[in-house]
């Protein structure tokens, strides 16, 4: 049979441990949920970390798998400590009660129903902080629209308009036009962003991030956006990226960003007229900002 929780559509067994690309088999996702960190998490944009910050629950497993990831340790499912939906649905209420803004599910997509069923328990238990879904927006239209009505707020990122880039990159030729059908899905949920004393309560917020020797791509990221959604999406533009040692980068990969390239993409996004969203100042670019995914609040 088919998995159909994403676009990969990996043909796996119902009662079998087949891995699919995500890392993980059907039945081992109906029996747990694998983690690597679920704590207060202060560099997301301003307005979901706050002063507070955010709970980032970190997911084991991804399925995008970017050869660049910067969590490329959970990606791959080297780290990752098994929960129940029970414990998962406890691990959010311990989030709030340490203040968090908002749950912060971090790469969350082959785990969709399983959140579903901790985010309806955790609610009889009196979670009532906003759910943030922080995705690669390689995400199935049905599976985002069995989420509605469980998540407040969307997180994407929209990493390529390059087919043949989210290809060499990603494995995965069809992003571009399978993350704007999940964008569109995702706005016509929540809309654009309804935030409260500095606070996203509701909404869409895209994420772009630059890659070193590829503005091009990142002009063409923001053409495709204005085209679909307007000039009126909130956009936040990254300039973050950084090179992990001992990964085989292609390309330029293997530097950071420049200043002149990250400017030509801010400039390009102004003209286009977009206005609301975020960009990023000083050194970003450091491991020191990747968190420590060691269980902690697992």
């Amino acid at each position: 049979m088919k998995c159909d929780i994403c676009p990969r559509e990996c043909k796996l067994n119902n009662d079998v441990l087949a891995q699919g690309f995500c890392g993980y088999s059907m039945i081992e996702r109906k029996k747990e949920i694998k983690l690597a960190r679920a704590a207060l998490h202060f560099y997301e944009e301003p307005c979901i970390s706050g002063t507070n910050g955010s709970g980032a629950v970190f997911f084991s497993g991804c399925n995008l798998r970017c050869v660049f990831c910067q969590n490329h340790n959970i990606a791959n499912c080297k780290v990752g400590k098994a929960v129940s939906i029970e414990r998962l649905a406890d691990i959010f209420l311990e989030l709030q009660e340490k203040k968090a803004h908002n749950i912060n599910l971090v790469t969350p997509s082959h785990y969709a129903y399983q959140i579903i069923d901790a985010i309806k328990l955790a609610r009889e238990k009196g979670l009532s902080i906003p759910i943030v879904y922080n995705t690669s927006a390689y995400d199935s239209v049905e599976t985002l629209k069995a989420l509605e009505g469980y998540v407040d707020v969307y997180f994407p990122d929209y990493k390529y308009a390059d087919s043949k880039l989210a290809g060499e990159l990603s494995r995965a030729e069809n992003y571009p036009d399978k993350a704007i059908e999940a964008i569109r899905e995702m706005i016509h949920q929540v809309g654009m962003p309804v935030v409260e004393n500095g606070i996203i309560k509701q909404g869409v917020i895209i994420r772009h991030l630059v890659l070193p020797g590829n503005v091009r791509n990142s002009k063409a990221v923001i053409d495709r956006l204005v085209s679909e959604f307007g000039t009126d999406i909130t956009l936040s533009i990254m300039n973050q990226y950084t090179p992990i040692e001992g990964l085989k980068l292609p390309g330029e990969l293997g530097r950071t960003v420049t200043e002149r390239e990250y400017n030509k993409v801010l400039d390009y996004a102004f003209d286009k007229g977009l206005v609301n969203g975020f960009f990023q100042d000083g050194e970003t670019c450091k491991e020191s900002f990747i968190p420590a995914f060691d269980y902690e609040g697992v």
